[in-house]
């Protein structure tokens, strides 16, 4: 068995046949559509001007966050997938730019959105298809933080993890949309 075919095929599979589907059709209303009031999301710069972000849209967030902490929009969690669970780990492990949350150019229309989403999950999808046996037992590296000693293969299965809850969270923010009042 060749365990990097297999931790990168559960994600693809996942990826090509329940998550990227899903998001076919988002229009800018759903992904900045609240369904309750105090939502995270990204808003222009000037509605939030203290919002984290280097372009003309920021994030809502704080840290350490409230507790409980806020519900959060598609375009929030979108921009989390790109962010902080693609983009770190594509500029720390294969060649990406640089990506935080403090400096992103957030997406302010889903076209934009999904456009970044599918580019930061290329980069991540090829990146580790290329890192075979070896690749996978190495460590992640400072980058990870307390993770740095743990191998990319746990990693992968860490992003793996991430994307499909994230991905059901999205999903079910469109089937509520789609049947709201």
């Amino acid at each position: 068995m060749i365990w990097t075919d297999q931790l990168a095929d559960q994600l693809d599979w996942h990826w090509q046949h329940q998550l990227r589907a899903r998001l076919d059709g988002l229009t800018d209303d759903e992904y900045l559509w609240e369904p309750v009031p105090g939502c995270w999301s990204i808003r222009s710069r000037a509605e939030n001007p203290d919002g984290h972000g280097g372009g003309g849209h920021v994030a809502d967030f704080v840290w350490p966050e409230p507790v409980p902490p806020p519900v959060t929009t598609i375009a929030w969690r979108l921009a989390h997938l790109v962010v902080g669970v693609f983009g770190a780990r594509n500029a720390s492990h294969f060649g990406g730019p640089a990506r935080d949350y403090t400096t992103f150019d957030y997406a302010g229309t889903a076209a934009e959105a999904l456009a970044q989403l599918d580019e930061a999950y290329g980069t991540w999808i090829g990146g580790v298809r290329g890192l075979g046996t070896e690749g996978l037992a190495r460590p992640c590296g400072p980058a990870e933080g307390p993770y740095a000693e743990y191998p990319m293969a746990a990693l992968m299965l860490h992003i793996n993890r991430e994307v499909i809850h994230h991905g059901a969270e999205i999903s079910l923010l469109r089937d509520l949309y789609q049947h709201r009042s």
